[in-house]
């Protein structure tokens, strides 16, 4: 119990505690160490630490002191959850669309939740404002094709076929997605913007030891892999576009390989349905002007590629945000209020350094209320800062 106070932060109903760890195998040692404590826990290993959120803090300090016996010290100045607000004339019918399109659960606040609690919470609140012109924000999720066909959203439109459009006409671009390699060596993983496989485990030792597998695997190749352990289940990622266009020239096709051969031999099964990418899509008149201001906002860092507008949580936690610019002389939809905004949770004590990171980015504060900090970038595109306790 003493580590609550020092390790972990509310964040988003959930106690979240972050170690920092120097590579995927020592990360994995501590996730493997969690799994023996609390098979339920949600975690989170990364090349440079681990996420752990819990429920209730009945085995917070169990982990706080496995994390110490490892050498591993806990940093709380990246913690934080990004989710996406909708505001709505009609609720219910916007909850029924982003439901099919996103694979989500009803959640308690009325809202929509990720199952597997990876992708952003898409809340829900009532309005009577009816705003008719396109947003300036949307959405990406890319899903098994199979998925996508079943999704029942309507007609698509758009250059690719792909945008669907909810019955207050905000869009989402709902992409199939393909095998990662013609071969049975791949046959476990689908890219989806990434590259992913989803493997189901029948205990927490097995579940334990496909982590510690694929770190060993590829810490070796020199590889960034996302690893995610949900109860029953390893889940293992490239990260957007890292699959055919990682900075280090990694052979992922052959990392994957590997990784699936180690996940069959110890059994787990690969479930083809489970896996998805989420993205965000901003439209900016002054690129460089509203990019830096959602840098500062959100902690984020741009994508080094050339040509590539994207932002990205350093910690690669959080999703990616996408920057395409809008006609600057289209005053009526720059003028007009977004239906969606983005939603910012942080800890308690991270909320005042993070409005002025706002403020100093060009950011205008709207309205504050308990708790909430409403900010609006540059171009008028809102934040909402949400204090996590």
């Amino acid at each position: 119990m003493t580590g609550i106070g020092t390790d972990w932060r509310a964040v988003d109903g959930a106690l979240t505690a972050w170690f920092d760890a120097p590579s995927l195998s020592e990360g994995a040692a501590l996730a493997g160490r969690i799994m023996e404590l609390s098979p339920g826990q949600v975690v989170d290993v990364r090349a440079t630490g681990v996420r752990v959120r819990a429920d209730s803090a009945d085995h917070t300090g169990a982990v706080s002191a496995a994390a110490r016996d490892l050498g591993l010290a806990a940093n709380t100045a990246g913690l934080q959850h990004v989710n996406v607000v909708f505001e709505s004339t009609n609720p219910p019918a916007l909850r029924t669309f982003w439901q099919r399109a996103f694979a989500y659960v009803p959640a308690a606040d009325g809202g929509l939740a990720d199952p597997l609690k990876r992708d952003p919470a898409l809340r829900i609140q009532s309005t009577a404002e009816v705003r008719p012109l396109r947003n300036r924000i949307h959405l990406d999720v890319v899903r098994p094709a199979e998925a996508v066909g079943q999704a029942g959203l309507g007609e698509a439109s758009g250059p690719y076929g792909v945008c669907y459009a909810d019955p207050d006409g905000n869009e989402v671009d709902l992409v199939p997605g393909g095998a990662l390699g013609e071969g049975s060596g791949t046959a476990d993983w689908l890219a989806v913007f990434s590259a992913m496989a989803c493997y189901r485990t029948t205990s927490p030792p097995q579940q334990r030891d496909l982590a510690a597998a694929a770190a060993s695997l590829a810490d070796a190749a020199g590889f960034p892999l996302v690893i995610d352990l949900r109860p029953g289940l390893v889940i293992l990622d490239s990260g957007k576009d890292q699959w055919e266009d990682n900075p280090d020239g990694v052979d992922f096709t052959d990392l994957a390989v590997k990784l699936q051969g180690a996940a069959r031999r110890l059994g787990a099964t690969a479930d083809p349905a489970l896996p998805r990418f989420a993205q965000l899509f901003l439209d900016a008149a002054d690129l460089p002007l509203v990019q830096a201001f959602w840098i500062a906002a959100l902690g984020y860092v741009a994508d080094p590629r050339d040509g590539v507008s994207d932002i990205v949580d350093p910690l690669r936690l959080n999703p990616v945000l996408v920057f395409q610019e809008l006609d600057a002389t289209d005053a009526d939809r720059r003028r007009q209020r977004n239906r969606i905004h983005v939603e910012l949770v942080v800890p308690s004590d991270a909320v005042q350094p993070r409005l002025a990171a706002c403020l100093a980015a060009g950011g205008r504060l709207l309205e504050e209320s308990a708790g909430r900090w409403r900010v609006a970038d540059p171009e008028g595109n809102e934040l909402a800062i949400v204090s996590g306790s």
